[in-house]
């Protein structure tokens, strides 16, 4: 896999840790809302076992408003130069044009975004760099996605939505090896629709992309264990492990060294992993 300044090795599952630069963050509140707190944090994660950083500096947990792009970008760019000697590639959280270009000038190495570069002008902005980049199915947008969401078929949907990006982001000249996949759960889904396609990811065609996957303590765990999302380490491993189970190539979660423990043993058991 391409990804910006790196060509990540995909034998084994990645992990990849969240760094929240944002007040209102559904897992994490304002915890590491400064750049020096966000730097530290990332710094952590990657001596946990984290392979990858994914930092957002705008909230998109449902009902979350909207953060201007200068506001985004003042946050962000920081946390970027600060981790840039770290050793992993860092990927954004955006899905704003202006915000993807400002992060790949400033160094980043990935774009994960939740409306799959559907906004005018974010194919261009990633077009020409080497940046790896995610492309994620919602259904709505952060606002009111959860606001009774209703498909036909949520794995035709799904799996059709994505068919039509890869489709696009091929059309507009990125290399294959650039691009990652993700179902999106939690964005305009049900637990119910959340948990039949964690099951089924296996029979989802991804076309042999990469999938990635964020489960980390969102409300499909919560719904399951009744507890709050800084509550929710053991059922977002075993979700994630699920994934794994099904094909899963990146796990993009909160609780790094619990899930790179959790990993390890499970690939001791599935694939007589030992070192």
């Amino acid at each position: 896999m391409l990804c910006g300044r790196f060509e990540l090795d995909l034998e084994r599952p990645l992990i990849m840790g969240i760094v929240n630069v944002t007040p209102d963050s559904f897992s994490d509140g304002n915890k590491h809302f400064s750049a020096d707190q966000a730097i530290a944090h990332g710094r952590l994660l990657i001596e946990q076992g984290a392979d990858i950083l994914d930092i957002g500096g705008e909230s998109t947990r449902p009902g979350a408003d909207p953060v201007p792009a200068d506001e985004e970008l003042k946050r962000i760019l920081p946390v970027i130069r600060g981790l840039h000697d770290a050793g992993v590639p860092l990927s954004i959280d955006t899905f704003k044009p202006e915000v993807m270009r400002g992060a790949l000038e400033a160094g980043a190495d990935m774009i994960n975004d939740i409306y799959a570069l559907r906004l005018p002008g974010a194919l261009a902005a990633v077009a020409d760099s080497r940046c790896c980049v995610c492309a994620m199915h919602m259904q709505g947008d952060p606002k009111t996605m959860q606001q009774a969401p209703r498909y036909e078929n949520v794995m035709q949907d799904v799996e059709q939505f994505l068919h039509e990006r890869i489709a696009a982001l091929l059309e507009a000249g990125i290399d294959r090896r650039r691009i990652v996949l993700d179902p999106g759960f939690g964005f305009g889904k049900t637990p119910q629709q959340n948990y039949l396609l964690l099951r089924r990811l296996h029979e989802l065609d991804g076309q042999g992309y990469p999938w990635l996957l964020g489960l980390s303590r969102k409300s499909m765990i919560g719904h399951i264990v009744d507890r709050e999302p800084a509550q929710r380490v053991s059922g977002s491993v075993a979700a994630a492990l699920a994934g794994l189970a099904r094909g899963a190539n990146i796990l993009r979660v909160h609780d790094v060294a619990e899930t790179a423990d959790a990993v390890k043993v499970w690939r001791a058991i599935e694939h007589g992993d030992f070192l």
